[in-house]
């Protein structure tokens, strides 16, 4: 029974260490962070490096529960949960807008009694796993009943669950949507078009970009210093591209662009 818990332990730590790297790496909507716990509670220089700091804590733990039967990774894991809980009590009175950031820009629902109750539970579960007299690797193949409780009690007290539904169930149209200009990039130059006239080009960055409705654009130089301009759909996994050379004297028109699948 003690050991039952661990699979559980493991798994939401590993899960929230890599939500909340994704959320700093993208970091695609503006003042995201200032909305998200414990991002939200420290000054805005230090909002990133607190989410890298509290993901690697979780990670360091999680190897620690699954590897080891080391009574430091165990209550280690008691404290950050206990601390948990304190934080979103004092998110909710502090900021009672903010998520509590627990899964990244997911956990953006504002601090509730689930959410708060959730920590309250996983920090009961983290105490009975401290006297588990196996490592979190071993606990994995004896999967319980116990277990399976455990699992639908935090299915029932997560805010997250609910978010994801509601973002797959109402969706925004791709131009509402926050687009990050590197993977538009990373996107063209994984097109045919690219390859097509990637040796025209005298640099492979562009030199100016900019956003319109779905659409990113491009504009990159050739060597004969023509602008040569890319666009982008930002949708699909395999977006339609289109391009357009625009000549040093071709001031008044654009001409048609060329679509092509990439």
């Amino acid at each position: 029974m003690l050991e039952s818990q661990l699979p559980i332990l493991i798994v939401l730590l590993v899960l929230g260490t890599f939500a909340k790297l994704a959320t700093v790496h993208t970091d695609s909507e503006p003042g995201a962070l200032t909305r998200l716990g414990p991002a939200v509670l420290v000054p805005g220089p230090l909002r990133k490096p607190a989410l890298v700091c509290c993901a690697v804590g979780e990670l360091v733990l999680a190897a620690g529960l699954l590897l080891t039967t080391a009574p430091l990774f165990r209550w280690g894991t008691v404290v950050f949960f206990a601390l948990s809980t304190y934080v979103l009590l004092e998110l909710r009175r502090r900021r009672p807008d903010a998520g509590c950031g627990c899964f990244g820009e997911v956990s953006s629902t504002p601090v509730g009694a689930r959410s708060i109750a959730r920590t309250v539970v996983l920090t009961g579960m983290a105490l009975m796993a401290v006297w588990a007299p196996v490592s979190g690797m071993s606990g994995m193949s004896g999967l319980s009943w116990w277990t399976l409780a455990g699992v639908v009690a935090l299915a029932v007290l997560s805010p997250e669950l609910e978010e994801a539904v509601d973002r797959i169930r109402y969706r925004a149209p791709c131009e509402q949507r926050p687009s990050v200009e590197s993977v538009g990039l990373a996107k063209l130059k994984a097109s045919a078009t690219w390859r097509s006239h990637a040796d025209e080009l005298s640099s492979a960055e562009p030199y100016d970009s900019w956003r319109e409705l779905c659409w990113r654009f491009f504009v990159f130089r050739n060597h004969h210093q023509d602008d040569v301009v890319f666009a982008v759909y930002l949708t699909g996994r395999h977006p339609v591209v289109r391009v357009a050379v625009v000549g040093r004297d071709d001031t008044d028109s654009m001409p048609e662009y060329t679509a092509v699948s990439a």
